[in-house]
């Protein structure tokens, strides 16, 4: 299925000029740096910029989608509930904006960030030093959608292989620390003896 038969394509607020922060109110902007490794955007962490001509299309709702069109990686996040309802997102992001009978926002954002899709960007992208992928390019995306209860079970498994990967790198960092631990104490308990028989011949 196309993209555009699912989604919704709105491109973030154009800003002229730099960002500023507002010393006093200003409404609260996700950029591409707020979009964390961990696939989250931190609301407590956005800046507030006093910005005089948003539109509605610019502000965010729980269950969009944000598309980085910019970058190394052409990866999507979605938007969650304790994101403020004001929050602008500003280009190069993109916002995507399911409808909500085809495609949950959720699995929107795991499709995208698919090794399947991400190939799809790569041989669209433009650019060497700054890497692109156009909205037209963007519109040309073919997704497989079921329906929206195995979506659910799609997603469901992925959170799970998700969580299991870092208790793994969890356990691995553990193990380490644990045996470099151990290590340390059998050299304190070695050295002084490798001295004394040193010192005696």
């Amino acid at each position: 299925m196309k993209l555009t038969s699912a989604v919704s394509i709105i491109s973030g607020y154009t800003a002229r000029g730099r960002l500023e922060p507002a010393e006093f109110g200003g409404i609260p902007v996700i950029q591409l740096r707020d979009l964390a490794a961990t696939g989250r955007v931190e609301g407590s962490q956005l800046m507030h910029v006093r910005l005089n001509d948003i539109q509605d299309r610019h502000l965010v709702h729980p269950g969009d989608v944000l598309f980085r069109s910019r970058g190394d990686r052409n990866t999507a996040t979605v938007v969650s509930e304790d994101l403020p309802r004001s929050a602008v997102a500003v280009l190069p992001l993109m916002i995507l904006r399911p409808n909500p009978d085809i495609v949950s926002g959720e699995y929107l954002a795991w499709a995208i960030n698919h090794p399947q899709t991400q190939r799809f960007f790569d041989s669209v992208a433009r650019g060497t030093k700054l890497r692109m992928v156009s909205r037209a390019s963007l519109e040309q995306l073919d997704l497989d959608i079921p329906d929206i209860e195995t979506q659910r079970k799609f997603v469901a498994i992925a959170a799970l292989a998700e969580r299991e990967q870092e208790l793994t790198i969890r356990a691995a960092t553990m193990r380490k620390e644990l045996t470099s631990k151990i290590l340390g104490e059998c050299a304190k308990q070695i050295q002084p003896a490798a001295i004394t028989e040193r010192m005696t011949k």
